[in-house]
């Protein structure tokens, strides 16, 4: 029997099909209907349970109390996070202006920064100093054009 026929048959997908039983020492080949009627089984899943008698199930009454209710602890109303009243705006002109970017968004103001002013490879260290400013103070950075950045 292959491998994912075995996995079948345990996990319950499909019957046992083996024909040869050991019986009394000697190998006896048996189909399906000679089989002696026995326990009958009952699969559920991978686990396979043989029943030999009945089983009664008789209902009982029993007197059921209510469980008391725990006292609720009183919930203290956390501060409330003031609303951002003011964004900074830098425009900066060379990659000296790094420090106000990050003085301003080390401060929790929302920076826009504004690289248009700037040639490609200055503007590419500022996009790269602010995503670790913004890694660093579990910030977030958005590109809102092409060469201008939110710091949040």
């Amino acid at each position: 029997m292959g491998f994912f026929r075995e996995a079948s048959v345990y996990l319950g997908l499909r019957d046992d099909d083996r024909q040869f039983y050991e019986e009394e020492g000697r190998a006896v080949d048996r189909t399906r209907s000679e089989r002696t009627p026995g326990p009958t089984p009952i699969s559920h899943g991978a686990t396979a349970v043989a029943l030999d008698e009945d089983v009664d199930i008789t209902p009982t009454h029993a007197e059921v109390t209510p469980l008391r209710r725990a006292p609720v602890a009183q919930v203290i109303n956390e501060p409330e996070v003031s609303a951002v009243n003011r964004i900074t705006t830098i425009h900066p002109r060379t990659y000296n202006d790094a420090r106000s970017i990050g003085e301003a968004f080390r401060e929790g103001t929302p920076v826009i920064m504004n690289l248009t002013d700037l040639d490609d490879s200055d503007a590419k260290r500022l996009v790269d100093f602010a995503a670790g400013l913004v890694f660093g103070l579990q910030g977030a950075i958005e590109r809102v054009t092409n060469k201008v950045f939110l710091l949040s």
